[in-house]
């Protein structure tokens, strides 16, 4: 069992991770090293692919003696070698006594750790504030855990529940507040996805940017879906970031091509035809809804045909979180899933595209986007 000193230290240890990059092919991840006598002697985090790992940023930044100490790691150290060693073996090597782990690591190629540690004869103390562990890169671990990424739906649109008005016109639904928050999370993501509508329609930028319109940090990977061209001067294109042209309308296809670019979180900022798509597909994870204090009566909505004729089939969210933010409403929920694990709306689908069925030629309708 943990000591107190221990669970403070995973506490710590959290904070750290979470100064890492989201959005990331790795984990966030923190690690604090405690000498014999329970005092912090060294602190760490992974700063990102290609850098030191946790526990190895935490042992090189030691100030004290970490021999017969324990380690203290938000994710069971992995036992993978890559670009950097595997953790397990530098706290054997380091004289480490005691492991204290938050969450097991479930990448198969990195997994393990735990009974390395265990069979050199360190003692470990597994499942610390394992719930704190999970929540902090909940999208990570589901990506892995499923092999496709973690999918969060956004949408701007107002209380009639109105994307874009009747001309199509949708700049500015939202205000700066909330197109400032879609900013700073568009930054945690690994991929902004669209439908090529949305790039003919409202030409988005689709890249991370300050409050002055200067691009900023990393930027996630711009992905345009469908079969249309690009046309060579959209700004999609730019070379702020790096644009991928997906040629299907599948959603279960775009998630595949992005995983196997190690894509863990997609951010989805389309348009209604392609949010009903991954809808109809199950493959929403997530759903962050702005919805502005305001009332247009006709135009696009934010999502298309989802085959629903009967109150009965209604798409149902379980919210988790609801903001206010300078007027506008933020609202963070998830699609309600049936005692299978499937979502509960069930709708017809083309098994062809993945795509729920509609007509031949939906109207290609963009959603607000935070350009």
């Amino acid at each position: 069992m943990a000591s107190p000193t221990e669970v403070a230290a995973m506490r710590r240890a959290l904070t750290f991770a979470a100064r890492g990059p989201a959005g990331g092919a790795n984990p966030q991840v923190g690690c604090v090293i405690l000498d014999r006598a329970g005092g912090v002697v060294g602190e760490g985090w992974h700063r990102g692919a290609g850098t030191p790992h946790a526990e190895v940023d935490a042992l090189a930044r030691a100030a004290g003696a970490v021999r017969g100490g324990t380690a203290v790691v938000t994710l069971e150290p992995c036992t993978h070698t890559g670009r950097t060693g595997p953790c397990s073996q530098a706290l054997i090597d380091a004289g480490i006594a005691r492991v204290v782990v938050g969450a097991s690591d479930p990448n198969p190629d990195a997994a393990g750790g735990a009974s390395v540690l265990r069979a050199a004869g360190l003692d470990v103390e597994e499942h610390v504030l394992a719930e704190d562990a999970e929540a902090l890169n909940r999208r990570w671990l589901h990506a892995v855990r499923t092999g496709r990424p973690f999918v969060t739906w956004k949408f701007a649109g107002t209380l009639d529940g109105r994307s874009a008005a009747a001309d199509g016109s949708s700049r500015w639904i939202t205000n700066a507040a909330s197109r400032a928050d879609v900013h700073a999370r568009r930054a945690e993501t690994g991929a902004v996805v669209v439908g090529t509508g949305t790039v003919l329609a409202d030409d988005p930028h689709l890249t991370v940017r300050d409050a002055d319109g200067r691009p900023v940090g990393r930027q996630p990977l711009r992905v345009v879906v469908g079969h249309t061209d690009i046309p060579a001067g959209a700004r999609v294109l730019d070379n702020a970031a790096p644009t991928l042209h997906l040629r299907t309308r599948d959603p279960h296809e775009v998630l595949a091509a992005l995983a196997a670019r190690e894509v863990r979180h997609v951010w989805l900022e389309g348009g209604p035809t392609l949010a009903a798509a991954f809808l109809a597909a199950g493959a929403v994870d997530e759903v962050l809804a702005y919805v502005a204090p305001a009332l247009l009566g006709a135009g696009a909505s934010a999502v298309g045909d989802l085959g629903v004729r009967s109150i009965a089939d209604v798409v149902r969210l379980d919210v988790t979180d609801v903001a206010v933010l300078d007027g506008d409403v933020r609202i963070t929920a998830h699609p309600v899933l049936a005692p299978s694990g499937r979502h509960e709306k069930s709708t017809t689908t083309d098994a062809a595209a993945g795509t729920a069925a509609a007509p031949s030629t939906p109207p290609q309708v963009p959603a607000e986007v935070s350009a």
